[in-house]
């Protein structure tokens, strides 16, 4: 299978040619640091191919130092993109960057021992479809 995906301002587009062996949504203290949300979603493959299709020269890579973390992304416009680690094979792309839809569902959620505080009964907050209505026409 093929997913196709992109950065936000779309410098950057790449192809997974593959299967992703695991889908994980990550609540460790560094990837809630570099989402700026309550978890990463992030695919997992040790044997799909990445190519970069467009905007390689736009790839920032950042490797936290005395850890495993590290974080691709565009350095236009900030958006994470797909990493292939050389020394443990794996490719890891996060969700949000794809195009294409995915099949695979989050296997689980992953050291929630350090997951926010305010990460608790979200299923209870109101869903809406857009920003909600304001009165001030200033808000986006």
């Amino acid at each position: 299978m093929n997913h196709k995906g992109s950065c936000l301002c779309s410098e950057v587009h790449f192809e997974a040619e593959g299967d992703f062996d695991s889908f994980f949504l990550c609540h460790c203290n560094h990837c809630r640091k570099d989402t700026g949300s309550a978890h990463a979603a992030s695919l997992f493959s040790t044997t799909a191919k990445l190519h970069w299709l467009r905007g390689e020269q736009h790839i920032k890579v950042f490797k936290l130092p005395g850890t495993r973390h590290v974080k691709s992304f565009c350095a236009q416009c900030g958006s994470a993109l797909p990493y292939k680690d050389r020394e443990g094979g794996f490719l890891a792309v996060p969700a949000g960057s794809l195009n294409s839809p995915i099949t695979i569902k989050p296997n689980a959620h992953i050291f929630m021992a350090s997951k926010a505080d305010w990460d608790q009964d979200l299923e209870n907050t109101p869903k809406l479809d857009r920003f909600p209505q304001t009165d001030n026409a200033d808000t986006p």
